[in-house]
């Protein structure tokens, strides 16, 4: 018995309701979910959403100049939701904002009446698996507790804000905000002396905006990274209206592809054509914008002297846009390959350093020693400000299913059984913990792949795997140990074959002192990953144990070797 559940019945208290699923989150990932349990298989569920609102990401990071980085017309529900929705709705940009996609989401939960099934205002605070029951308790900050047959968590990978304990950040006088965490009414920043902290994909959005506005903005950069064109502008009627006819062999392509973007991956390696052709190759990818220049060749990600010439090639791209060469210099990537971390999509971040009312500060060569009543300290200089912005990322993939304090059979904890590391099975599930499921979970494609194509192919399966479950009376279901060690090694062995474990990004959890170093989600492809489940689906579930209605016995196959390593080039290209 875990201590919540003992805590439970020495108070004699019942839950307030009972649910065939819970599902934790309403932004994409719980919307669509919620929809696939109530009005597809008919069960009854309760999503549980901190925000008061829907939204998830797009609810809480309103800072200025947030938007997605995927394009808008595949960053979205596709037929396997509504066709009538693809076509009924026109995105006003190439890249939307947020604001647009908050729009899009809410307008998602009204038309399908999603509402009535969310509790806003409420975090989950415990869930644990009570094993006589075979079902989920789940206690909320409101001091209520329900229970359900399964947990589903839709909390995103990228939910719980990092804000780094830097000495001194309660004495600061002036105001402070984590990119995360906007004010719902927004910040003006006319005449203000302003340091933002962090300049990943979030600072890459938000400085632009912010120099705009501000009397001096001082820049606090600890890595450079590979900041590539976003090329975002307004949609033109013509190709919104080919993006429609065309709408089902897109989405089609998006499930196919490495990415989960509907680009075709070229079968050449960098070095196989002249340097002219590549330089070509290159600039007509880096003109076309987003994602498009990691797919020119399909070994960047496999191959140090491929990488370099990707590298190399966005490093004059910075180095022609900013006129200080010495700025420029502290702007170029040198300390890692190309898309081994998360290259953010940029409008004009460049050139806002050549701005007069932009510093940069370079504070891994002189780190910060404090924030001071007046403003940021470093080893070197003092920076006396009226606002500070945190744009320090996030705690990904694992700290909010952490914060749940998520208990399985036998009282483990969650944090404790992956204390080395996420150990999961396809990254949807996990051994000890019975008919639960997450959405884009560790070693899974989710943040190495456009998000709405991996989260509809896990909602799928899991809505898939449930009606399997209910067809064959099986009470529960939970990986095997045997199919987690497998899928955790085949995980390990494609991570080795790329470049990506030689960046301290937070896809390896860098960013977090005393994370586990690992790579987080899955590389080896979003169509490759996708043939997996549904090889596992076509045989029964197999690497799964199941136990039927009135039977303690749990049975269960582990899988033929069906995730072979192929080629690097083969599964990432």
């Amino acid at each position: 018995m875990s201590a919540v559940q003992q805590d439970r019945q020495e108070a004699s208290t019942d839950p307030v309701g009972e649910f065939d699923a819970v599902v934790v989150g309403a932004g994409f990932s719980g919307l669509y979910m919620l929809h696939r349990l109530r009005d597809k298989l008919g069960l009854s569920a309760r999503v549980y959403e901190a925000a008061d609102d829907v939204g998830g990401t797009w609810y809480w990071n309103r800072y200025p100049g947030a938007r997605c980085d995927s394009e808008s017309y595949f960053y979205s529900f596709s037929d396997r939701l509504s066709e009538e929705l693809l076509q009924e709705w026109t995105w006003s940009e190439r890249f939307a904002g947020q604001p647009e996609i908050l729009r899009y989401l809410q307008h998602v939960a009204d038309r399908w009446d999603l509402r009535r099934d969310i509790q806003f205002n409420t975090r989950v605070t415990a869930a644990s698996y009570d094993e006589a029951r075979s079902r989920w308790a789940i206690s909320t900050d409101d001091g209520d507790w329900v229970t359900a047959k399964f947990l589903i968590t839709a909390v995103g990978c990228l939910s719980a804000a990092n804000l780094p304990e830097f000495q001194g950040r309660e004495k600061f006088r002036g105001e402070q905000y984590h990119t995360a965490l906007w004010p719902h009414e927004g910040v003006d920043f006319t005449g203000k002396r302003v340091a933002v902290i962090g300049t990943g994909a979030t600072g890459v959005q938000a400085i632009p905006e912010i120099a705009k506005e501000a009397a001096h903005v001082y820049v606090l950069q600890r890595t450079p990274n590979y900041d590539i064109a976003g090329g975002n502008g307004p949609l033109d009627p013509e190709y919104v209206q080919r993006t429609k006819a065309n709408y089902k062999e897109i989405w089609q392509r998006t499930r196919e592809t490495s990415f989960g973007f509907p680009y075709d991956a070229p079968d050449r390696p960098a070095l196989s054509v002249p340097d002219d052709e590549r330089q070509r190759i290159y600039d007509t990818a880096w003109a076309e914008g987003g994602f498009r220049i990691g797919l020119t060749f399909n070994d960047l990600l496999v191959d140090v002297k491929a990488n370099e010439t990707a590298s190399e090639f966005v490093r004059a791209k910075i180095r022609e846009r900013v006129q200080n060469p010495e700025i420029a210099e502290m702007l170029v990537p040198k300390d890692h390959p190309f898309f081994t971390k998360r290259p953010p999509l940029e409008n004009g971040y460049y050139e806002t350093f050549n701005r007069d009312n932009v510093t940069l500060v370079d504070v891994r060569r002189s780190p910060i020693e404090e924030i001071t009543e007046t403003g940021v300290r470093t080893r070197d200089d003092e920076y006396e400000v009226d606002t500070i912005v945190f744009a320090t990322g996030f705690d990904a993939m694992t700290g909010t299913l952490f914060k749940m304090n998520i208990s399985g059979r036998g009282g483990v904890a969650l944090q404790e059984k992956w204390a080395e590391g996420p150990r999961t099975y396809l990254g949807v599930a996990t051994q000890g913990f019975p008919n639960m499921f997450m959405i884009t979970g560790p070693q899974s494609p989710s943040v190495l792949s456009n998000m709405p194509v991996s989260i509809e192919q896990h909602v799928d399966w899991i809505a898939d795997c449930i009606r399997y479950m209910r067809e064959h009376n099986i009470d529960k279901v939970e990986p095997l140990v045997e199919a987690e060690d497998d899928w955790v090694e085949h995980h390990n062995t494609v991570t080795q074959a790329t470049l990506l474990p030689m960046a301290n990004s937070w896809w390896v959890g860098a960013n977090i002192p005393g994370k586990p170093r690992n790579l987080y989600p899955y590389v080896g492809g979003v169509g490759y990953y996708r043939e997996i489940c549904e090889e596992v689906a076509a045989h029964g579930y197999d690497g799964f144990g199941m136990a039927k209605y009135g039977s303690s016995s749990v049975t269960g196959t582990r899988p033929a070797s069906r995730f072979p390593v192929k080629t690097a080039r083969a599964v990432i290209g």
